[in-house]
């Protein structure tokens, strides 16, 4: 990996003289009809929008969405948000010893740690039935890559072993539903909170960017994973309907409605706490990493979000003017 400073600690007047990741490329026109690229460029840390007025052919004919790129510049401010103002850029070369791996952002967590953590849910299911299916669901091979998998492609939790993150901590919601409302069918909500996002390991790829795949776009990832649950469960002997169908029914409403592409709403009490558990899970992480990579300068605003439709606060203990009043915003 090269040494440069990561994007997310660069202010304006910066210098930029980077390998980064290529996360949208658009050819554009101007009303008066000149071309320019638009592109946003990323490592692990953030990433930055930068246009490009000249010298950009090449780059336009070849570039692609995943490629590295060699960038010069300056960072500059546009708007409220930084950018990157391009003196030159080109692909990436195989001489420069770099991969598009290395730029892809990656879980704070310990892998291993998480990989142990899930183990030891999936044991603590006592339901015979569904102490078959889960580890035949989880696979080795199918296990690795819902280990790696992002949990999305730019939203939430959408890094490197994201997925697994983001189960854990739906799991861990769940489960204290289940303190809460004893009467919960806790081996069912926590094999579905298991197995709802399953379907991510073939919606996404992240080889290089995160990007839908063409089954992704095609089928999405709830009913990728109703099926392959499915198949699974045809090669169990005896498996009771009753609980497959209310399996499959967390799955396929875990997104809560169907304007959010759920084929169903949730209709149990254990279908509603995976929804809300998802919802509490994917919206926190996702404002945090908002509020860390899209924060104006100088202010504790991020620019207008649109998954979030507003902007976002970040509170700052440390700020002196919050220090020193006690008085309240309704005062």
């Amino acid at each position: 990996m090269i040494n440069q400073a990561e994007l997310n600690t660069l202010s304006k007047n910066d210098k930029i003289d980077h390998f980064l990741l290529i996360r949208r490329i658009d050819l554009r026109s101007t009303k008066s009809g000149s071309d320019f690229l638009s592109t946003e460029l990323g490592d692990k840390s953030a990433s930055l929008n930068a246009n490009i007025w000249e010298g950009f052919a090449e780059l336009a004919a070849r570039g692609k969405v995943g490629d590295l790129v060699k960038v010069a510049g300056t960072v500059e401010e546009y708007q409220g948000s930084l950018q990157i103002r391009v003196s030159s850029i080109r692909l990436a070369r195989e001489s420069d010893g770099v991969s598009p791996r290395d730029f892809l952002p990656v879980s704070k967590r310990n892998l291993e740690e998480m990989k142990k953590e899930f183990n030891q849910k999936l044991k603590s299911i006592s339901d015979k039935h569904l102490k078959k299916l889960l580890p035949n669901t989880f696979s080795d091979e199918r296990f690795e890559k819902f280990s790696l998998a992002p949990a999305g492609k730019s939203w939430h939790h959408a890094y490197i072993h994201g997925l697994l993150e983001h189960t854990l901590e739906i799991i861990s919601i769940c489960e204290l539903m289940c303190e809460f409302h004893s009467d919960l069918n806790r081996d069912l909500l926590i094999s579905g909170a298991m197995l709802h996002d399953i379907g991510k390991i073939e919606e996404l790829s992240y080889d290089s960017a995160f990007e839908y795949t063409d089954k992704g776009k095609l089928v999405g990832h709830i009913v990728i994973a109703s099926n392959l649950v499915r198949d699974e469960i045809k090669k169990i002997a005896d498996f009771p309907v009753e609980l497959e169908n209310n399996l499959i029914h967390l799955i396929l409403s875990h997104q809560g409605k169907l304007e959010h592409a759920s084929p169903v709403v949730p209709k149990t009490a254990e279908a509603i706490a995976l929804y809300q558990a998802d919802e509490l899970s994917a919206k926190v992480n996702a404002y945090k990493n908002a509020v860390d990579s899209e924060l104006k300068a100088d202010s504790n605003w991020t620019r207008f979000i649109p998954l979030a439709d507003t902007d976002l606060h970040k509170f700052n203990l440390s700020d002196s003017s919050e220090k020193n009043t006690k008085k309240s915003l309704f005062d």
